[in-house]
């Protein structure tokens, strides 16, 4: 199975090449991404969506990267912060469209919560999709500032999740 980090690795060599379409599978997961072209921009209203795929199941690609980007930067922040401790402040958004979890089980505590701590590798919160449960990690060492994900929310590829202060 891949890893969520191996899926975001092929969607960013993708986006800087040439390639519209290509499709990749390994160990009994097939997953097919798909560049969205100008014209097909014009046409659709709505946004490309991911989903990891299972064996007999295929999804289509992401909006590119630099189009993800652009939707973290236009998010609108929560309270009243200088632009210049906004440069300091990481966001982890999500890598694929799912439903997001805070904790591995409805009982369990959150994984974080506004004011921890997180290493580069520690597990943020679970988003699941087509019935896979993808583990995200922070990415950057530091203390997370604010979550910005609700428990079972149906979260966008590139949709902020969470804001960390890295250290």
């Amino acid at each position: 199975m891949l890893k969520v980090q191996e899926i975001k690795e092929l969607i960013r060599a993708m986006d800087q090449s040439s390639l519209d379409e290509m499709k990749f599978e390994q160990e009994g997961t097939k997953i097919i991404l798909k560049k969205q072209t100008a014209e097909a921009v014009a046409v659709q209203a709505a946004p490309a969506s991911v989903a990891a795929a299972t064996p007999q199941q295929e999804a289509q690609a992401p909006k590119p990267v630099e189009q993800a980007e652009t939707v973290k930067a236009e998010s609108p922040s929560k309270g009243e912060k200088s632009e210049a401790a906004d440069a300091n402040l990481h966001t982890i958004t999500s890598p694929m469209v799912g439903t997001f979890y805070s904790s591995p089980s409805p009982d369990s505590d959150p994984y974080v919560k506004s004011g921890d701590t997180v290493e580069e590798e520690s597990v943020v919160c679970i988003v699941e999709a087509m019935k896979l449960m993808n583990e995200i990690e922070a990415e950057v060492k530091g203390k997370i500032v604010e979550v910005l994900a609700q428990n079972g929310e149906l979260v966008e590829y590139g949709q902020p999740l969470f804001v960390v202060e890295p250290s």
